[in-house]
């Protein structure tokens, strides 16, 4: 299966926020995924945007560190850029029913 959009959000599942324990995909933290074409070896320079829940949010380079290691841990990554970004500010709206689930959000 190529790598697309879907597959990389996938792995960026595997990172929790250690305040709330959802993962930053399903807080509405990973706002957009692209995959440059493939080089020689078949594998894929990927630049995400996130955000964090607040401006000053102590877990920020934990999490931007955890979004890197995920993506560079696929097998057709070869380099993960992680960029932070402040707008659209979050908010909770942009979490899945799932997220809002966990943290009993109605």
């Amino acid at each position: 299966m190529a790598l697309c959009e879907d597959k990389v959000r996938e792995a960026l599942k595997q990172v929790i926020d250690p305040e709330l324990y959802v993962n930053i995909v399903d807080l509405g933290l990973v706002y957009t995924v692209d995959i440059d074409p493939a080089n020689e070896a078949g594998t894929h320079f990927v630049t995400v945007e996130m955000t964090m829940t607040s401006p000053m949010c102590p877990a920020g380079p934990q999490l931007v560190a955890g979004a890197k290691s995920a993506v560079e841990g696929m097998e057709e990554v070869h380099e993960a850029e992680i960029k932070v970004v402040m707008e659209p500010p979050w908010s909770q709206d942009m979490m899945t029913e799932d997220a809002r689930d966990q943290l009993n959000i109605f």
